[in-house]
């Protein structure tokens, strides 16, 4: 049994440490809590709990702090609360409190009007408090999160429809280092929610900039427009999977433009490229040779823009680009873009393109 703390390669979702706190609640009945026992998916934890009491008769509270671990999980230090009343009967009731989210939006694991406990972190709940209950007994257990709703703020939920506070998550119950894995998945959920409105048409967009642009822009409403990130390719994969075979693509023209050599994670460290393709189309629509050299030694996507507005070849340059851009997106995923391609003033770079602009 591996017995959860600080120091430790991985940590323990929230849904463990719910679970681990409904527990302890209902376990400081009967006597003081340190550790408890917790079952999950991938095997049996001891996860250290922060503080219990028992409140009266039948009436218990503990609080489990989900403690750091190698990644840049803003649910990290967060403490989890659990209040469980006993009851007659042998009905397991579970409810969400303050800073846990209300889901009020479609495409979700969990129904509009339902706390955001998802189905694993419920049936652990549910299956460790079922494995410790008096005989003839059932329990009430409230999960509160006291700074739920401050870190909320800092999620995907407010563009999921989770509001006012986190939700309680995890597949597994362990949560090790893969925030990029988790955070593709919260990428993901914005499709889920969008296609069960019923929305056909959808802006991909990098992030907050592209998403302030679209709507400055087009006639759309925000769940239309789905961020994706720096994983571009893993959200356009996604797309064809849910049975998408025509997006538009909106951003600034840092982003965008890797994108046309076959960069589809836009992260810095990983890729750049971006003076190369603006560097290589500017060549094929007759830029010189000098001109080419002063592009290249360029720092910033600006400054090559504004080079190439002096030289009058802007909009060829980025027509050519998102011409490519397309090109690349049909043969590796099979979807069809209308892409435009902007400065960060909402200044479109190309004319190429079939969407209707908002007056």
């Amino acid at each position: 049994m591996d017995r959860e703390g600080q120091g430790q390669e991985y940590g323990i979702t929230t849904g463990t440490a719910a679970a681990a706190a409904a527990v302890a609640a209902l376990l400081s009945l009967e006597r003081a809590v340190d550790f408890v026992p917790i079952e999950t998916p991938l095997g049996k934890l001891e996860v250290l709990v922060e503080d219990s009491k028992k409140l009266g008769p039948d009436h218990g509270w503990a609080t489990v702090r989900k403690m750091p671990y190698p990644d840049p999980d803003v649910t990290q230090n967060l403490e989890i609360q659990a209040e469980v009343q006993l009851k007659t009967g042998s009905v397991i009731l579970i409810r969400g409190g303050d800073g846990v989210g209300t889901v009020t939006k479609p495409g979700l694991q969990v129904a509009i009007g339902e706390k955001a406990i998802n189905p694993v972190p419920r049936a652990m709940i549910h299956d460790n408090l079922q494995n410790i209950l008096p005989e003839n007994k059932g329990v009430e257990v409230t999960i509160s999160i006291p700074q739920g709703r401050e870190v909320a703020k800092r999620t995907m939920n407010p563009r999921l429809g989770i509001v006012d506070g986190i939700s309680i998550l995890g597949t597994t119950g362990i949560a090790r280092p893969m925030s990029q894995k988790s955070y593709q998945e919260s990428l993901k959920c914005q499709l889920d929610v969008a296609l069960a409105e019923g929305y056909d048409e959808l802006i991909f967009v990098p992030g907050n900039i592209g998403e302030k642009l679209a709507q400055d822009l087009l006639n759309v409403d925000q769940d239309q427009i789905i961020h994706m990130g720096n994983h571009v390719g893993f959200m356009f994969q996604e797309a064809r999977i849910h049975g998408l075979d025509h997006l538009i693509l909106l951003g600034h023209a840092g982003k965008l433009v890797k994108l046309a050599a076959g960069i589809f994670n836009t992260e810095h460290k990983r890729a750049d490229g971006r003076r190369e393709v603006i560097t290589a189309h500017a060549g094929l629509m007759g830029a010189s040779k000098h001109l080419m050299e002063f592009i290249f030694n360029c720092n910033t996507t600006e400054e090559m823009i504004s080079i190439l507005r002096e030289e009058g070849l802007v909009q060829k340059v980025f027509n050519s680009i998102s011409t490519a851009i397309k090109n690349r997106v049909l043969e590796v995923y099979g979807i069809n873009l209308d892409v435009l391609i902007m400065e960060m003033d909402g200044t479109i770079l190309n004319n190429n393109h079939q969407i209707v602009i908002a007056i």
